[in-house]
């Protein structure tokens, strides 16, 4: 490559997104689906169980009606039998991105997997590790904390760069580790987008609120506990259930006899209000995120995009 073409690339304009992201029910695929069909956009899903075909209910997945006719994209890519790698996300939405470019067309994410973002929108890299599933079938039988500590006596650092509450994300570590000997400290980020971050947040009490309504209704209309034993009884075991979080682990222990169903969806609530805190938590990190109630700020937001876009 010549000098002129370097200099070509080192400033030509970057191509713009917009990243709606929050915590779980504030509203962001509501908005997303709003803000593109107001600039001719199209949607990236960032939700790390919303690639899952089946986990419909419980991932909160956007409808057909919902979506009002805006294309959708990064939704129901694998079996949830199988695993789906950040690596495998990252590489398959930016060629989503780039198409949506290639059409003059707005690329817009959604979602609330603050990893999925980060690595997406900053070109994070990851270790190339593939699975080892004897090590996995190993683990799966260890305690969250047991983990922990396997990890902190074998290299404590890693603790501070992953979800310490995440067992999928502990087992990954470990993986990593043994085929590696280390963990290899990621490259640092190149934001290859001019980005804007729209971060969506209720009050403490507006969110719970949220969060208990959404529960209550899928449990008593029997659409959460339908999904789950479906999706056992297509062979996805209660192992696998487990891993994929929240109402899949908690209507699998219902499903067992393990949990009435009043134990199940008071500690579906305290868990699902406990993961809003650790998306809160790891959210603080981008101090690039302009953040919105997203109803009394809406006409900010709209706005905010307006400016973004134009200029």
């Amino acid at each position: 490559m010549n000098i002129f073409k370097k200099f070509l690339l080192l400033f030509r304009k970057k191509p713009k997104l917009i990243v709606i992201l929050g915590q779980t029910a504030t509203g962001k695929s509501s908005l997303s689906v709003e803000l593109a069909l107001k600039h001719n956009g199209e949607i990236i899903s960032a939700d790390s169980r919303q690639v899952y075909r089946g986990l419909d209910i419980g991932s909160a997945k956007i409808t057909q009606e919902e979506m009002r006719g805006v294309p959708h994209h990064m939704l129901d890519l694998t079996d949830p039998k199988e695993k789906y790698s950040v690596q495998e996300y990252i590489s398959e939405a930016n060629k989503v991105i780039e198409n949506i470019l290639k059409q003059q067309k707005f690329p817009i994410i959604c979602g609330g997997t603050g990893l999925y973002i980060d690595a997406l929108v900053e070109s994070m890299s990851f270790p190339s590790v593939p699975p080892n599933e004897a090590l996995r079938k190993e683990l799966s039988h260890k305690s969250t904390e047991e983990l922990v500590e396997y990890l902190r006596e074998q290299d404590e650092k890693v603790l501070k760069k992953i979800d310490t509450k995440n067992k999928v994300r502990l087992v990954r570590a470990i993986e990593i580790l043994e085929a590696l000997g280390d963990y290899p400290e990621r490259k640092q980020p190149q934001n290859n987008y001019q980005t804007l971050f729209i971060g969506l947040k209720l009050p403490q009490e507006e969110l719970y609120k949220n969060i208990d309504l959404r529960i209550d209704k899928r449990i008593q209309n029997g659409s959460l506990i339908k999904e789950v034993q479906s999706l056992h009884q297509s062979g996805l075991s209660y192992e696998r259930l487990y891993e994929l979080g929240l109402e899949y682990r908690f209507v699998s222990l219902y499903l067992k006899g393990e949990l009435s169903k009043e134990a199940m969806q008071e500690q579906l609530s305290q868990a699902t209000k406990k993961f809003a805190k650790r998306q809160m938590t790891w959210f603080k990190r981008n101090k690039k995120i302009h953040w919105f109630h997203p109803i009394d700020d809406k006409e900010l937001i709209f706005n905010l995009v307006k400016k973004f876009s134009t200029k």
